[in-house]
């Protein structure tokens, strides 16, 4: 109680004008926050299609690679060397698509940073 009477005799009592400068800045800095966040949203929506377009497009054309080779096999050694080269394919995109996974977390992490921090997203 004290706190406020020292308050009200120095009279720094915030006025009506400060008042409304700091509930226009917050209000601001509130919607410059939603507004990053909406488009953030936005941005993983369209990077999420292009992924999941990306992925069907490599798995096809793996999975087409596989039967021509399994059409074209003569024998169960070529079978075998067939399966063991798609396999290595196989493991190649993973790694590819988890490396890409992970490049693409780090980017996100630090739009979300970014945006927490108050600074505007690109």
């Amino acid at each position: 109680m004290s706190e406020l009477s020292e308050r009200a005799a120095s009279g720094s009592f915030p006025t009506a004008a400060n008042a409304e400068a700091e509930a226009t800045k917050l209000n601001q800095s509130a919607l410059e926050f939603m507004l990053g966040a909406q488009k953030m949203m936005l941005e993983e929506l369209v990077f999420f299609g292009d992924e999941m377009l990306e992925r069907t497009r490599t798995e096809t054309h793996l999975f087409t690679e596989f039967v021509t080779k399994m059409a074209g096999a003569q024998s169960v050694r070529d079978i075998r060397a067939m399966c063991q080269e798609c396999g290595q394919h196989q493991l190649d995109f993973l790694r590819r698509d988890t490396e890409r996974l992970f490049r693409h977390g780090e980017r996100v992490i630090a739009a979300t940073s970014n945006l927490i921090s108050g600074r505007v997203p690109n």
